[in-house]
């Protein structure tokens, strides 16, 4: 995609949105409905709050917002601070931080930088569409590992590839880790949930080619659907497809549905599967998370496709501690089933009714 030759709209930038550091708005012809926010940031390195279940302790996000419109995206309220709405708007008004390489690079020059792993595609996807306009990532990837800092990657974008080559001599420099984002094996229901990202095809391809290069690469199997994609043959088919890829790892967890991603994910639920709707609704009644019943049961059966497969075996470098040990909807990715999983999911009480119209 030759982005030079594009023909750029420029928005009158200070007519939409109130953003701290705001250059432009624009528009082009490839991503019709969007406008890209071009700001410069006063700071590269988020650091996660002390409380957090995160198993690292600094990020990085060039862009807020994300082109891949995945309906239950946990990320969608951050938006609200921004004056815009948790759905269209976090799919297409899109904020790029431009002088974001320059920024970091100061910040890790620091004498009080202590080289702390840094996670890249916590609340946008680092290789999104939109990296191949912005090419952000180069520069990071340069800048961490010209300081020494280790690092991981997680995303759903094929356009990684074009950075492997910078991986692999970071690699040589740091410790890096790279992870793929699937957990819908059915191209049709992956297009529905995720409108915006690459095909099951396009990613178990990424996957390869990342093994291919030397690199190890973990998958997030998140969320799976309760009732959508949690079957034993669906989770036999996923694990499958992801072994004869190369995958080093897998994790699985359950779909959770946050405040923002909640009524967006409802609202979705009940135009596609409507029948579905009263069943999440009991679900999901008491919080964002499932009940550890599911959870439990979900675990038992993703255990049995990891051994089928052979992930039990496998042995994955580890950057920090795995995140199923700290946040309650993921299942630990190396654990052994705690017996044979019922079949079907496990029944759950009728959730009481709502004192006030619920949102979704």
């Amino acid at each position: 995609m030759r982005w030079e030759r594009q023909e750029l709209k420029v928005t009158d930038a200070t007519a939409l949105l109130p953003l701290a550091g705001l250059v432009r708005s624009v528009q082009t012809p490839d991503f019709a409905g969007v406008t890209f926010h071009e700001v410069v940031c006063k700071s590269a390195l988020n650091r996660v709050p002390a409380q957090s279940a995160m198993p690292f302790h600094w990020t990085i996000n060039p862009t807020r917002g994300c082109l891949h419109r995945c309906t239950y995206c946990f990320a969608r309220r951050t938006h609200e601070f921004l004056d815009l709405d948790a759905g269209q708007d976090f799919d297409t008004q899109i904020i790029v931080k431009t002088n974001v390489v320059e920024v970091l690079r100061r910040e890790l020059a620091r004498p009080s930088w202590q080289r702390e792993h840094v996670a890249l595609g916590t609340n946008s996807d680092p290789y999104m569409r939109a990296e191949g306009r912005y090419k952000l990532m180069p520069g990071i990837i340069t800048a961490l590992a010209d300081s020494g800092t280790p690092f991981s990657i997680l995303t759903k974008g094929p356009l990684l590839r074009r950075d492997l080559p910078l991986l692999v001599e970071a690699a040589k420099q740091v410790p890096v880790s790279v992870a793929v984002s699937l957990a819908l094996i059915d191209p049709d229901l992956q297009q529905r949930v995720e409108p915006g990202t690459a095909t099951p095809k396009a990613r178990l391809e990424l996957i390869r080619a990342i093994a291919d290069a030397g690199l190890e690469c973990s998958v997030l199997a998140m969320p799976i659907l309760p009732w959508l994609t949690d079957s034993e043959d669906q989770l036999d088919t996923l694990f499958g497809a992801l072994a004869d890829a190369g995958a080093s790892d897998v994790t699985v967890g359950a779909l959770h549905l946050r405040p923002g991603a909640r009524e967006w994910f409802m609202a979705w639920l009940g135009r596609e599967y409507p029948a579905l709707v009263p069943r999440y609704r009991r679900l999901y009644g008491s919080g964002s998370y499932a009940p550890k019943d599911y959870r439990q049961w979900l675990g038992e059966r993703a255990g049995r496709a990891r051994r089928k497969h052979g992930f039990d075996r496998r042995a994955p470098r580890r950057w920090a501690r795995d995140a199923s040990e700290t946040a309650p909807g993921a299942l630990a990715a190396h654990d052994p089933a705690r017996g044979v999983p019922r079949d079907p999911a496990p029944a759950l009480p009728e959730a009481p009714a709502p004192a006030q119209l619920a949102l979704f």
